[in-house]
């Protein structure tokens, strides 16, 4: 059945932007630091932050198969969106670069953050490095719609365009995440360690989308793929995430398969906080702690936010004893730059006192105690006890 899927992916052309596969390490000193250890439960980090393009990251999965086509098909212009700080422009950028293609970024400004740090620092910064063409827009702006106009333009300049979505989120990019499946499976096989839960942040949902259309393929029903959302809303998260698993299944030739809308896409929308790209404490704790345990960083968007929710779901039994959990580090790192005002200081929800004496706030933002989604997810929302961050 492994077999299978990789034999259905092998017919797509793709282009090398990372060594694969990416490592997967064991954290056990976290698993001391947050509790894992005293119910049994082993946690392993995969290693997509790393690349050997652009910083490295997940979008670079995703590329794989999006530039890939793109050679195939003779493009020369490589139009990409996002946000200000976002990590699929950047990696575009840098992929162009090595592949010797023109690059288009239309940076819309999602996130009410202000500052220098924010607008100019982090991915922005890597976008000018890369040589990339950025065009930044308004609050509210039709950017598919833009970017479709500019494709034309290109067409009617003799140029080749493809446009790619936010995130690289399409189904041809989810069958990076298909292919990451094929890679957690054959480790798996290789090292004897089963892994009962596969963690990830959803932000646009391919790699989500595309780690379930592989396991499902692969006939591993029984592989949890669980996700917190840290763009949109639960409900809108977990239908577009369905929706891009049926349309990765297609592509891939097995739109029969079957799968669960329910038990195999899980979406936990509890730990988004006020918004998306607006920090929260336990994004703050969850990266100091990470750092000061292991050494390793996570980005203050998508992967603080959803090791907060594990780290919160590890302390409120969300996560059955003797069980191994692997998260997927997705990388945006460079976005720590432009959030550099959030981690100058000890935050006033974060002395000494509230880490030593209070417990995890279950992923409540410093600003407000309440949360604006309580999602559709099973168990208690939110935990009652904070790791503590060595020092």
């Amino acid at each position: 059945m492994i077999s299978s899927l990789k034999s259905a992916l092998d017919t797509f052309p793709t282009v090398s932007l990372m060594s694969q596969p990416t490592p997967v390490a064991r954290l056990e000193r976290l698993e001391k630091a947050c509790g894992a250890d005293k119910r049994g439960i082993r946690i392993y980090v995969k290693r997509d932050d790393l690349g050997d393009t652009g910083g490295g990251g997940n979008k670079l999965r995703k590329l794989a198969f999006l530039l890939g086509e793109a050679l195939a098909t003779n493009v020369d212009t490589v139009i990409a969106m996002g946000g200000i700080q976002s990590n699929h422009a950047r990696l575009t950028a840098a992929a162009c670069a090595k592949l010797g293609l023109s690059c288009e970024l239309l940076l819309a400004d999602m996130v009410p953050v202000p500052g220098t740090d924010y607008h100019e620092g982090g991915n922005v910064l890597l976008d000018r490095i890369f040589g990339a063409r950025m065009t930044f827009l308004p609050t509210g702006s039709d950017v598919m719609g833009i970017a479709n106009a500019r494709a034309a333009e290109l067409t009617a300049q003799g140029k080749r365009a493809m446009v790619i979505p936010t995130g690289g989120s399409s189904p041809l990019g989810a069958l990076g995440y298909a292919s990451c499946a094929h890679e957690i499976l054959a480790f798996e096989a290789g090292s004897g360690i089963e892994f009962n839960h596969v963690v990830v942040p959803n932000g646009s949902s391919a790699t989500q989308a595309g780690l379930v259309a592989g396991f499902q393929i692969a006939a591993q029903r029984g592989k949890i793929v669980q996700a917190y959302s840290v763009l949109l809303d639960q409900p809108s998260t977990h239908a577009k995430t369905v929706h891009l698993v049926e349309e990765a299944l297609a592509l891939l030739g097995a739109s029969g398969t079957p799968f669960d809308k329910q038990a195999d896409v899980l979406v936990h929308g509890e730990y988004r906080g006020d918004a998306y790209g607006i920090p929260t404490q336990a994004m703050i704790d969850a990266v100091q702690l990470l750092a000061r345990t292991e050494g390793l960083l996570l980005d203050p968007v998508y992967s603080g936010k959803a090791f907060s929710g594990l780290l919160a779901d590890i302390a409120t039994d969300r996560f059955s004893p003797n069980s191994n959990v692997l998260f997927i580090a997705t990388g945006g790192t460079p976005g720590l730059f432009a959030y550099r005002s959030t981690f100058a200081a000890e935050p006033a929800a974060a002395t000494r006192g509230d880490r030593a004496g209070k417990g995890w706030n279950g992923g409540k933002s410093a600003a407000s105690p309440a949360e604006p989604d309580t999602g559709k997810s099973s168990g208690a929302a939110g935990g009652k006890r904070r790791a503590r961050a060595p020092r």
